[in-house]
């Protein structure tokens, strides 16, 4: 039996709604029956999506924010709650990374990097919470492999993964534990999806980023996303690699380090960077869940 409510009976707001992994559970959970408020930075984008979304049948609408602002995140909970009374489940799915080396980052997009990736997921987590309290409802956030592994020539955008791990779980014990909610948080640690991800990262490198193979399709960390809406858990790896990545990390760390370094040559094309500003400041509008990276 179903820890909490089916998703057809889901009021579900997904951050991070108009690419990848946040687009497909979007369109996966408006087809199971669930009503979905789709929330990013580019309004019509978001508006084209949700309308292709209820032609075909599901029911979803929009606000568009920028997460990393409090007072838009504030507006989003306010909107879906004037519209729908509820919220059953919120995931924060919005995030950006950046390719290069730690000390040729600017200070500035580093920080940049951590008020989408971090405080975006911190604001979306405390504004929703008293709301998902009401419901018995679950707070979905996404982390990655690279929550408890290391990931050269992105470690900023680990840093603030693992970063989201340590609240994420101090945040699930306060609210479980010490209050007895019936909150479930969950963590969901994808391997690397083939998404517009490396598309949409600033880039320091000499070359066109992407991501390592083997990668995995975005619908199975949407199932997995959707399991958890309706389940619950705690930390949920999506993908074979994460489970051996995340395991080496703990078991065996300094070989991890050692065979990390592997990952600096297969996070890079053979040709030159193509947007190299990515969407760090900037809405990336692709509307796509799959990425286009070439080797």
């Amino acid at each position: 039996m179903s820890q909490h409510k089916p998703l057809n009976e889901q009021v579900m707001v997904i951050t991070g709604a108009s690419s990848g992994i946040g687009l497909c559970t979007a369109i996966l959970a408006s087809a199971l029956g669930a009503e979905v408020v789709m929330v990013a930075r580019s309004g019509e984008l978001l508006e084209q999506l949700s309308s292709e979304i209820n032609a075909s049948g599901g029911s979803a609408s929009f606000v568009a924010a920028d997460v990393a602002e409090r007072a838009d995140v504030d507006k989003v909970v306010q909107e879906v709650i004037a519209r729908h009374g509820r919220i059953d489940t919120w995931v924060n799915d919005a995030g950006v990374s950046i390719y290069g080396r730690l000390d040729d980052v600017l200070e500035a997009d580093s920080r940049r990097l951590f008020d989408i990736n971090f405080w975006g997921l911190v604001h979306g987590s405390l504004a929703a919470l008293p709301h998902l309290r009401a419901s018995g409802g679950v707070l979905i956030n996404i982390g990655s492999e690279a929550s408890e592994s290391v990931l050269p020539l992105q470690g900023m955008y680990s840093a603030s993964k693992h970063a989201v791990k340590g609240f994420t779980d101090n945040l699930r014990v306060e609210t479980e534990q010490m209050d007895s909610s019936k909150v479930s948080i969950v963590l969901i640690q994808p391997t690397a999806v083939n998404t517009p991800y490396s598309e949409h990262a600033k880039n320091y490198l000499s070359r066109e980023p992407r991501l390592p193979d083997p990668k995995i399709d975005p619908q199975q960390v949407a199932e997995a996303i959707l399991e958890a809406a309706q389940q619950g858990g705690r930390d949920i790896r999506v993908g074979v690699m994460a489970t051996l990545n995340i395991s080496l990390s703990r078991l065996m760390p300094a070989l991890a380090d050692k065979l990390s370094h592997r990952l600096v040559q297969a996070q890079q094309q053979g040709r030159a960077p193509q947007h190299p500003q990515g969407t760090l400041y900037q809405s990336g509008g692709s509307g796509r869940i799959h990425g286009t990276a070439k080797h």
